[in-house]
């Protein structure tokens, strides 16, 4: 019998995810001919042929297909024994990066915390992070560039694991200086005599308050839709409308009175979101990372809950 390893069994669900040879080397911080050398070793030690050989991609034979859940099966048990082993020894963490993917609201909120928690726990980790909008962090959490995305969930993709996270509140607020309504409670038709500034158009919060407005009122709604929520709040100190933001995140500019909070008889849904991996292949790291996640939001949920 021709031995096998575990490098050969990951290299294979690899590139079986991937369908690509070059992808699963790029995952792997290694060069396409070493991952040929450890499938072709892998294939001779079976006595089958693994995968289907294109131009530009692989596809998996039937005898790969039918491999693929032991060889998963085969996986989980060796990094469940590689977990227990880093258990056992404080200086067995090797260094490893952690390709992170906040939303812009976690920014502003909990982010500088469980990066504290993260250091303190994982100290050999190091950390890419990326800030963007949620459609980009799904698309790059899907083709595998990321490990690990907080942002507007869940994904419903049967190989992305979510975790969920306390949701934000949103409220209406404008810069004192824009003359409302002298009412204590603003209508929807009062909303539509202003811009309303929003997030981006691919976001829930834009298409809930476009919905909610287009199907109240004949007039289309003038909706500011800003990718930035840097440059809603900006806009919105500046007067140029009503903005739905979250309320931890302007709590400073409203304590001081540089924002007010507006009340309305309707305001958008909470925003949800939720810490997504992939669990195909297996990320450990990134596992560990969204659990901690999720204990660093609630903790920080219910400071924030104690001081409003």
């Amino acid at each position: 019998m021709i031995p096998f390893n575990i490098k050969q069994i990951e290299t294979f669900l690899l590139v079986a995810t991937f369908g690509s040879f070059r992808k699963a080397a790029e995952r792997l911080n290694t060069t396409q001919p070493a991952v040929s050398t450890r499938i072709a070793g892998l294939e001779k030690a079976l006595g089958t042929k693994l995968f289907e050989r294109h131009s530009s991609t692989v596809k998996l034979t039937a005898e790969g297909q039918r491999l693929l859940p032991p060889a998963q099966r085969v996986l989980h048990v060796a990094e469940r024994l590689q977990l227990m082993a880093n258990s056992l020894s404080e200086t067995s963490e090797t260094t490893r990066v952690l390709r992170l993917g906040v939303a812009e609201t976690i920014v502003h909120t909990w982010l500088p915390d469980f990066l504290k928690e993260l250091r303190a726990s994982h100290p050999l980790v190091d950390t890419d992070i990326v800030v963007d909008a949620t459609t980009t962090l799904r698309g790059e959490l899907m083709s595998h560039r990321l490990d690990l995305a907080v942002l507007m969930g869940p994904v419903l993709e049967y190989s992305i694991e979510n975790v969920e996270m306390p949701s934000f509140p949103l409220v209406w607020v404008c810069s004192p200086r824009l003359e409302l309504p002298n009412r204590n409670r603003l209508t929807l038709s009062d909303l539509m005599q202003f811009p309303i500034i929003s997030y981006a158009r691919t976001t829930r919060p834009y298409s809930e308050i476009y919905h909610k407005l287009n199907g109240e009122f004949e007039e289309t709604p003038r909706i500011f839709p800003a990718s930035s929520l840097a440059a809603s709040i900006k806009m919105t100190l500046n007067g140029i409308g009503i903005a739905s933001l979250p309320r931890e995140v302007i709590r400073d500019d409203t304590a001081s009175g540089k924002l007010r909070i507006v009340d309305c008889e309707w305001h958008p849904s909470d925003l949800q979101f939720t810490a997504s991996y992939a669990s195909n292949p297996s990320n450990p790291l990134a596992q560990k990372a969204a659990s901690l996640a999720a204990t660093v939001a609630r903790t920080y949920a219910a400071r924030i809950g104690k001081t409003q």
